[in-house]
């Protein structure tokens, strides 16, 4: 009966431990700034038949968005860090803090973002919806 009790406490003790470090991970301010930045490049390139739900979660995103964007501007630990994505993500302003970006040009986040990244309103105009 002894062994059979340490038995089973040194199993859970294990799958503990092994389980423990890959339900500790928290995603920082960058990473959660990345992640609110995509869903709300989704929602403006995703055709939605509800236009009034659309802008209620838009204005929520932007607002979240814009939290973020101050929390990662004055984040000091992102500093320290030399990794390669926090070297990108600070290097490339415009991309990376949109709706800031977006205010100081006096332009909309959408069309920011479509000017930083290369396309115009003629290209996109023309483009064609389809699959590959």
């Amino acid at each position: 009966m002894k062994k059979l009790m340490c038995g089973f406490l040194m199993s859970v003790m294990g799958s503990l431990i092994l389980l423990g470090p890959t339900g500790m991970s928290l995603a920082g301010n960058l990473e959660n700034l990345e992640r609110e930045r995509a869903i709300m490049l989704e929602s403006f390139l995703v055709l939605e038949p509800h236009a009034k739900k659309g802008m209620d979660h838009k204005l929520i995103t932007r607002q979240r968005l814009i939290d973020l964007e101050r929390l990662v501007l004055r984040d000091n630990k992102l500093l320290k860090k030399n990794r390669s994505a926090v070297r990108v993500a600070l290097s490339n302003y415009d991309l990376t803090f949109l709706m800031h970006a977006s205010v100081e040009k006096n332009k909309d986040v959408f069309e920011h973002w479509l000017q930083e990244v290369g396309i115009s309103s003629t290209s996109l105009k023309k483009a064609r919806v389809g699959r590959r």
